[in-house]
């Protein structure tokens, strides 16, 4: 079993390293793209920030791009755009975390496995050899623990950077759902000066 566990190990370790790299904060929340938004006042502004959106890839981009193209439909039915849309650029950033998830609900039960695997052969032995045997039923029951022992130290790191990535993209969310609502309100107001501010959700 410590092949399989070690398997686990590496795909845990090669996907929290891939995340913390792609979930930088500045990779997300583009300096340039929040700067050109909050700058949006005028139609007139709309095609630079247009521009200066489709410099970049990234769900944040995307999303404001879509808020751009669709803005002349009736408010409510923007607003339904741009949550489907949004819903579907930030599952980029929840990518990988099903594995760490896995990882860390199947690495101690491997563990488990392995030492009941090898409590089965300890049985084997004593059935051949009688239990006068200590020295050779305390080695062979001493591998079989290592493998539990292994498994709690793959899972328990692993639930801890799931939680840690997990916890990090959902702020990126938060943080680009809060621009985008800021553009989105500019643009109902360009519109309709008197209009009520929008709620949106992209979580969901």
């Amino acid at each position: 079993m410590m092949y399989p566990l070690a398997l686990c190990s590496i795909f845990a370790l090669a996907v929290f390293l891939e995340r913390l790299w792609n979930l930088r904060r500045k990779k997300v929340l583009i300096p340039e793209v929040i700067a050109v938004a909050e700058q949006v006042n005028t139609p007139a502004d709309f095609s630079l920030a247009k521009s200066v959106c489709q410099k970049f890839d990234g769900p944040m981009p995307q999303v404001l791009i879509a808020c751009i193209d669709n803005r002349d439909l009736p408010s409510d039915e923007l607003r339904l755009t741009i949550e489907d849309e949004g819903r579907q650029q930030v599952r980029s950033l929840k990518r990988g975390l099903g594995v760490l998830e896995t990882v860390a609900g199947i690495a101690p039960l491997l563990g488990l496995l392995g030492t009941v695997l090898g409590m089965i052969n300890v049985f084997n032995v004593i059935e051949e050899m009688g239990v006068g045997q200590a020295k050779a039923l305390s080695g062979g029951i001493s591998e079989a623990l290592i493998t539990t022992a292994v498994g709690l130290f793959i899972g328990i790191p692993a639930l801890i950077a799931y939680n840690y990535v997990n916890a990090r993209s959902d702020n990126l969310i938060l943080d680009i759902e809060k621009n985008t609502l800021q553009l989105l309100n500019k643009i109902i107001r360009i519109k309709s000066p008197e209009s009520e501010p929008l709620e949106l959700n992209l979580r969901s």
